[in-house]
């Protein structure tokens, strides 16, 4: 078993100005044991796949706001697979609107975590769900 607490990439693609969810969601899984890395406002689909493989994380938990979260997310997945690092958990969350969830989550987003989400949810669905090899 590995001893290594999970690691987990918080980020926020596209040009979204409001990050106080993705604070949460990162002082949450710290809470509960995790390291997390925030990469800040403003990232590139390349700079999150970027410092997802130099801090050689378990998990990339991606907060959006800003409605591309059709073409941002699905980018990530895909330069991660690229990159031959598509052992990841890749999550989604912020607004993001029911009919739009089933699309992602076949674009290879295993869970979107939407606003009233307890945090206890996310931290449960990443320690059950994480791939520690």
């Amino acid at each position: 078993m590995n001893s290594r607490p999970i690691r987990v990439l918080i980020a926020k693609p596209g040009l979204d100005g409001h990050d106080r969810g993705a604070k949460v969601i990162a002082r949450a899984l710290r809470d509960a044991g995790m390291e997390v890395i925030y990469t800040g406002l403003r990232q590139t689909p390349e700079q999150i796949v970027s410092a997802a493989i130099q801090e050689d994380v378990d998990v990339v938990a991606m907060s959006i706001l800003s409605g591309a979260h059709n073409y941002l997310l699905p980018r990530v997945v895909e330069l991660l697979k690229q990159e031959d690092a598509d052992d990841m958990l890749v999550l989604g969350g912020g607004v993001i609107p029911d009919e739009d969830i089933p699309g992602l989550k076949e674009a290879g987003i295993k869970e979107i975590f939407t606003p009233g989400t307890p945090t206890t949810a996310v931290v449960d669905y990443i320690n059950e769900n994480v791939n520690r090899q």
